[in-house]
């Protein structure tokens, strides 16, 4: 019988590092097909954009400061692409917004790639995905039911979701984004970690799902 080990992946979808880091995400789930489930988890780091930026970075520039922070950052990435305005102009006031979205439609089971394409057209295009026209679009250029998703937005659901995250946020005392929770809490993956090791965990996992050589570490 094939192992199956359950992965919590918790991010901001407006982290740069996170969106860095979909590369491994999408190799992981490309060497390990079967034996790895990934359940994608939402908090809240830029729920107000105005305090984390602005206000946290006023000595550094506000986000001006920022989007020369975000350009440094994911200036030898050659996997991804980041607007040279990042972080300027018509900014997303918050992630909730955002986040609340990917919720109704992970509740629908038709996330696909919604959450990625939601990260390029921030990072990308400079588009401001806390508007809900924007993500209404972009769903509908997916073919994503946007009638469905805006019940599940009205009637409570998806804030009911994205409440279930921030609460495994606090069970599991995620620090930061990208992070990942393996074997019920017992290991966490956190920030900026290369692909050998996220692979050395899982396969230390699938030999012994409990007391594998990585959670020694």
């Amino acid at each position: 019988m094939t192992k199956k080990i359950q992965v919590e992946y918790f991010t901001d979808i407006l982290c740069i590092w996170a969106y860095g880091a979909q590369i491994r995400i999408e190799q992981l789930q490309q060497d390990f097909p079967e034996q790895v489930t990934v359940t994608p988890r939402y908090i809240p780091l830029f729920a107000s954009t105005g305090e984390h930026i602005d206000k946290g970075w006023a000595d550094k520039g506000g986000f001006a400061g920022f989007s020369q922070h975000t350009l440094d950052v994911a200036r030898d990435w050659d996997h991804v692409r980041v607007h040279p305005n990042i972080w300027t102009g018509d900014v997303p006031a918050s992630s909730t917004s955002t986040h609340l979205f990917i919720k109704a439609v992970q509740l629908l089971e038709q996330q696909g790639t919604l959450a990625w394409n939601l990260r390029k057209h921030f990072f990308a295009e400079q588009q401001n995905i806390a508007r809900r026209e924007v993500q209404c679009a972009l769903a509908e250029s997916m073919n994503l039911p946007v009638s469905a998703i805006q019940d599940k937005l009205n009637c409570g659901e998806a804030h009911a979701a994205l409440h279930a995250d921030i609460e495994a946020q606090k069970r599991y005392q995620v620090a930061g984004s990208p992070t990942l929770i393996l074997n019920e809490g017992r290991q966490q993956l956190y920030g900026n970690v290369g692909y050998r090791i996220i692979e050395a965990n899982m396969r230390e996992l699938l030999h012994n799902p409990q007391f594998g050589e990585a959670s020694w570490c």
